[in-house]
């Protein structure tokens, strides 16, 4: 058997149906942008893999950094023990953040980096003696799978079979210059009895590259602030120069308490999650009072490989030309955006650093499920590219290494696929 078929007769894949999915492409090799299958035909990753390969595949100064931490150390029991990668990660990491980040919790993924922030802000109220344990958070919001982090995401069909297992969360509108004054009253009516309210800054990316003002997210902080609820801002997607800046937190005037970090943390070479926080919330913790301690952590916590993963790509993340790069690839995204504006087919083109969205004009609404789907993702396979659309929803998000030419090449297939393929 061929691997395509091997890997049926085995595995269960994420987000897939199994009985009606495509055939699963077996891939072999990755080198920078492109990924390459099992009969050498090469595909150019536009989704960064699920968003998270910032410096293309396979970079050989990560591969070369992890090799030689392999032969050094691979894995200690980060209770009672530490080590050099996670001190320096950890060190690096903060000096990037909001100032008001001092300290650094490590964990497995982006879920659990939400799991960990959640506890953190309900033990924060509970140690303090306070009963706070309602939670803010936007509707349509998406962070995560595991259980807490279903919880403070946006009902839907993901959702409904655990529908009754969730617990109570307070959904709100995004922030608009119109309504921040109806969400402050309710916000003031309710500050309380909230622990927090948890957040992805500017742009919702699981529910379709929804996408809102920076100007607004930061008044609707002011208020929570004022309000003594506190902030986790989830920057899983939007960190590490997704938004055009390192952080979405540098677009905004008011900082968070906690942010959540994953994704393109280690360039996309492992998983590993990271949740930071304020010194007023660690200082909650500290105690002489040993139910007073946060009770979470993993097996791989803060584990040598990622560690060194992460600093190797926020070395490569630095460099001059990765910043030019990311700026190329935010002004030649804006220069398509007008394209696509001006053609019939396509609606509410929306544009936030590296990510640009745009949704395809259907029989069907504006959906996951939307029909369409099926056959954009085929055509452009079928062309070499990698586009993962959400339903109807398309969007970029090209590793940084990504050359002007080959951005010209997406753009120009998919106005050709607009153009001649979509009916």
């Amino acid at each position: 058997m061929n691997l395509s078929k091997r890997d049926k007769a085995v595995n269960w894949h994420p987000y897939t149906q199994m009985k009606t999915a495509n055939d699963i492409i077996p891939i072999v090799r990755g080198k920078g942008i492109y990924l390459f299958d099992d009969e050498g035909k090469q595909y150019i990753d536009a989704v960064s893999s699920w968003w998270v390969t910032l410096h293309g595949h396979a970079h050989p100064y990560i591969a070369k950094r992890v090799s030689d931490q392999l032969h050094t150390l691979e894995q200690v029991i980060f209770a009672g023990f530490t080590h050099e990668p996670a001190v320096q990660l950890s060190e690096n990491l903060l000096s990037l953040l909001p100032e008001n980040q001092k300290k650094i919790f490590y964990s497995d993924n982006g879920s659990t980096a939400v799991e960990v922030a959640l506890k953190m802000c309900i033990q924060y109220a509970y140690n303090q003696k306070h009963k706070k344990t309602k939670i803010l958070a936007f509707k349509n919001a998406y962070h995560g799978d595991t259980f807490g982090a279903m919880s403070v995401s946006g009902r839907s069909v993901w959702t409904q079979p655990f529908g009754e297992m969730l617990f109570e969360v307070v959904f709100i509108d995004v922030p608009t210059a119109e309504n921040l004054d109806r969400l402050t009253t309710f916000i003031e009516s309710i500050s309380h009895e909230t622990a927090c309210f948890i957040y992805e800054p500017l742009i919702q990316g699981a529910a379709g590259m929804l996408m809102h003002k920076a100007e607004d997210l930061s008044e609707l902080m002011k208020v929570c602030r004022k309000q003594k609820i506190l902030m986790i801002q989830d920057e899983v997607f939007t960190g590490f120069g997704r938004t055009g800046k390192l952080f979405a937190a540098d677009h905004l005037s008011e900082k968070p308490d906690i942010m959540c970090f994953s994704k393109g943390l280690t360039g996309g070479t492992m998983p590993m999650g990271i949740t930071s926080c304020s010194l007023e919330i660690f200082d909650e913790f500290l105690s002489d009072d040993r139910y007073k301690t946060l009770f979470h952590g993993h097996s791989f916590t803060a584990n040598p490989l990622a560690c060194t993963a992460a600093l190797a790509s926020m070395e490569l993340l630095l460099q001059p030309e990765t910043l030019e790069n990311i700026d190329l690839i935010v002004k030649k995204h804006s220069v398509f955006s007008e394209i696509l504006r001006r053609h019939s087919k396509v609606e509410n083109v929306r544009q936030t650093g590296t990510i640009l969205a745009w949704e395809i004009i259907s029989s069907g609404k504006t959906s996951y499920f939307n029909d369409i789907v099926k056959m954009l993702y085929k055509e452009f396979l079928n062309r070499g590219i990698i586009l993962r659309p959400l339903g109807n929803v398309m969007y970029l998000v090209p590793p940084y290494c990504i050359t002007s030419e080959e951005l010209d090449f997406i753009y120009h297939q998919i106005i050709e696929v607009l153009d001649h393929f979509y009916h």
